[in-house]
Parts: structure tokens; sequence; C-alpha cells
């Protein structure tokens, strides 16, 4: 048997991670001056916007319209639009977001490799993490190793950014890990998403419009004649006809990229841990299953899929909720909806409280009270126990109430940003990033769009 010797690369910072908030960390990172390398397991870039198909982006803005989410973000939506690959923003019409932000996630991989190479970013794909070296005290990471197709690699790096969405690199350092909700630690539902072409979407528009009570109740009905259909959320009496064994109470799809095409969020599996590897290949299988249920009810039951069919389903089941880091300050759902602002924020987010139920049917949400936007701290990148580590996306430190917004793509773009320019400073200055003068990094976060105040 060969057996190859491990090859050893090193940087100033290491990502590990490339869905949004990887991508916007690494891309600040490298602009910030760092060595920067950046491991994702795919062949491709996007995490869940591209493997698990979640589409659109939601939301850049408040329930007023008013944008908190820019930078680097901002500048990926405005480099889509240019590639004509995103209409940009627009109106959200199942009402539960002022806007929404469709992309073309084929086009999204190609565009953020792009930006990564700019940045001077060395890019590791088909690589996974599967063990972290520590130092002798246990309170810094020395390095970590990679699994790949030619081997072993081990990567080693001043500063890490945790951004796998599961808080694996936090997770296998020692650095203590939460979740779901207290109590049980049940986490949110996972969802298999699918695309379907075909689609007579001006048939699915007139439908909501003679029957507006069958959809959500923030549909703006009275403007729907006049706005392009971006969402659909509804179809309660076809969905409750139907008695299909998938514990959800309506139908919710969204338009696009193509004009004949929808992305249906509809499947719910619940009750399995997404970082248990027997669980989550439960999830693929039910996932995959409950697609072809889901997809077969539209065509036989609801208006405008009479033509309709699977067009693409996801390479893996979306993932709401896993391990989130014990940071030094956990963001709670009373922060969020009082619209609480930190001294040491480092982003904004109007997204409502979203927790799709871990065990029953349905959605509850909380509205951003203040101005409509809340403050990321600093403090939830930065775990307690391990000196050189930041967090970012999915997996920063909040409680299950507060996670159910800040899991959001834009949200997690953001704090990627956050994270990728904090680790150029501690690089450039020789400390950690729990001594980055935060006022400095706020400076920096404003000089390059990202929206504080």
């Amino acid at each position: 048997m060969v057996q190859l010797a491990p090859a050893s690369l090193s940087a100033d910072v290491v990502v590990v991670g490339g869905g949004p908030a990887g991508i916007n960390a690494a891309i600040a990172a490298g602009r910030g001056g760092a060595k920067t390398v950046l491991v994702e397991r795919y062949g491709f870039l996007g995490g869940m916007s591209t493997a698990a198909l979640v589409y659109p982006w939601m939301t850049f803005h408040t329930a007023d319209g008013k944008q908190v989410i820019k930078g680097i973000a901002q500048e990926i939506i405005d480099r889509l639009m240019a590639m004509n690959a995103s209409p940009g923003h627009m109106r959200d019409t199942v009402g539960f977001t002022s806007t929404i932000t469709p992309y073309h996630p084929e086009v999204y991989k190609v565009l953020v490799s792009k930006m990564l190479k700019e940045a001077g970013v060395q890019l590791l794909l088909h690589s996974f993490v599967d063990s972290v070296t520590m130092n002798g005290a246990g309170d810094t990471i020395e390095s970590v190793q990679l699994t790949s197709k030619s081997g072993r690699i081990e990567l080693r790096g001043r500063v890490f950014i945790d951004t796998s969405g599961d808080a694996d690199i936090a997770y296998l350092s020692g650095a203590t890990c939460l979740k779901g909700r207290e109590g049980d630690h049940r986490t949110q539902p996972m969802t298999m998403k699918f695309r379907m072409r075909g689609v007579d979407l001006a048939a699915v528009k007139q439908y909501m419009i003679d029957h507006p009570d069958e959809f959500y109740r923030k549909t703006p009905h009275a403007e729907l004649p006049d706005l392009p259909l971006s969402g659909i959320c509804g179809f309660y009496k076809h969905w409750k006809e139907a008695n299909l064994p998938i514990n959800r109470d309506q139908v919710l799809f969204f338009t696009g990229p193509n004009e004949d095409e929808v992305l249906v969020n509809t499947t719910r599996v619940q009750g399995l841990d997404g970082t248990r590897v027997e669980d989550l290949t439960e999830a693929e299988e039910l996932g995959r299953e409950q697609v072809l249920l889901v997809a077969d009810f539209m065509t036989r039951n609801l208006p405008g899929f009479e033509k309709a069919s699977i067009s693409q389903v996801g390479a893996q089941i979306g993932i709401r909720e896993s391990r989130r880091i014990d940071g030094q300050y956990a963001l709670t759902g009373e922060d969020v909806i009082a619209g609480r602002r930190f001294a040491d924020a480092i982003a904004r987010s109007g997204y409502p409280i979203d927790i799709h139920d871990p065990s029953g049917k349905g959605v509850t949400s909380a509205d951003v009270q203040g101005d409509g936007a809340y403050d990321i701290p600093y403090r939830c990148l930065l775990p307690k126990q391990v000196g050189n580590l930041l967090a970012a996306g999915r997996c920063i430190s909040t409680t299950h109430e507060a996670l159910a917004t800040t899991r959001l793509t834009p949200s997690c773009m953001a704090t990627g940003q956050a994270a990728g320019s904090a680790a150029a400073i501690a690089v450039r200055q020789g400390i950690g990033p729990q001594a980055v003068d935060v006022s400095e990094l706020q400076t920096t976060l404003r000089r390059d769009g990202v929206v504080l105040d």
C-alpha cells in the first residue's frame, strides 16, 4: 500500500468553509494584506447557497426598506447584476421581508472564485478538515489537517476562521460549543430544496390575485398586479387536502432565476442532528423522498404547475442549525427584537426571527423593533477558550432564537467580512483576534462599505 507523506502549507489566515461567510472572510483578509488560504470540501464554492440551493438571499434591508448590509456582499450583487445574473434587490411578494435578492448560483460560483484570486487568496477545494493541532497550553491552534485527493495536508496558520457552518474547527480545537434550543437541544429542521422548470408563473400569480385568503397574511395583495412575482407562501387549502406525511402547514417557493423556474422550500426533516453522519445519511434519504412527494403534489394540484417537472435537487440537504460557538457574548432573541445596539458592533441585520419548529408544523416569527435592525457584536465571533480563532456565519455565538436570524445568508456575509478584516488586523499587528481594537476594526469596515450606523 502506498502512503503519501503529509504535505505542509502555511498562511497568515486560514479560513475553513467556502460558503458565503467564508468567501467574504477570505476576500476581506486577502484585501487586508494577509496571506490567506480558503479550504472547501466540495469542488465548488457557495456552501448552502449552491450545494443546498438556498435561494434567494434574504434580506439586506429592514422592514421599511433601509439597506443595512452592504460591503463585500453588495459588491458581489453589483457584479452579478453586471453579469446579468441577478436583478438586484426586489420586493418580496411573500411579504415576510421587504426585499429578497435572487441570483444565478452557477454564475455566483465563478464570480467569487475570481474575486478570491483578485484578493490573492489561495483556494483548496476537495479538502476536508478532520483534525486540529493545538499548542501545549491548548489555547492556540497551530494547524489543521486536511484529507484530500492528494493525501494528507498540514495547514499551519496564525489566525483561523471557522466558517464551516457547523463550528467544526471550534469543536475540534476543544472550544465549548452549543447546539439547538435550551432543554432538549433540538435544532431547526433540515430541508431538501429543489427546482422545477416549466412553471406558468402568470397562472400562479392570477390564482393568488383571485384567492388572497389562501396565501400568507403579509402578502402584498393590493400591489401584486403591478409587482414581479418573487415568492409565494400559501396554497393552504391544497396542502391541507393533500395530507402529505410532511410536518409543514404551507407551500413555499421562490421564482427564478429563469422565467419558468421556481425554487421549492417545502420539505421538512425533523429530529435529526446535522453533525452526526448517521443522522445526515437518514436526512438525505428522507429529504429526497419528500422531494418526489412534493413535486408530484404540485404538478397534480397547483395551478400553473401542470407541465412542470423537477430540474435540480440540492447536492446536499439544507441545514438551518447545528453547532455554534459559546462565545464571549451570545446574542439573544431579546437583543434582536429590541433592535439592540452594541459598542462593538461589526454588522447589522434587519431579518426577523424565523424559527422553523424543531418538532411541530409551523414557523415562529418576531419582527425587529426600533429602527428595524439589530447589531451583531464582535464578541459573538470570539470563542472563550481559543485565542487565535474567529467564527463567522451560521456558527457564531447566539441563542437558539437569535440564530434564527443571524443564520440567513446576508448576515453570514456580513459577519464573514468582519472576521476576515479582524484577522488581517491581528496578523498585521502580531496580536490575537481578541486583542484587536474594535474601533480600528469598525473604521476598516466602514471604509469598506459596511453599514454600522
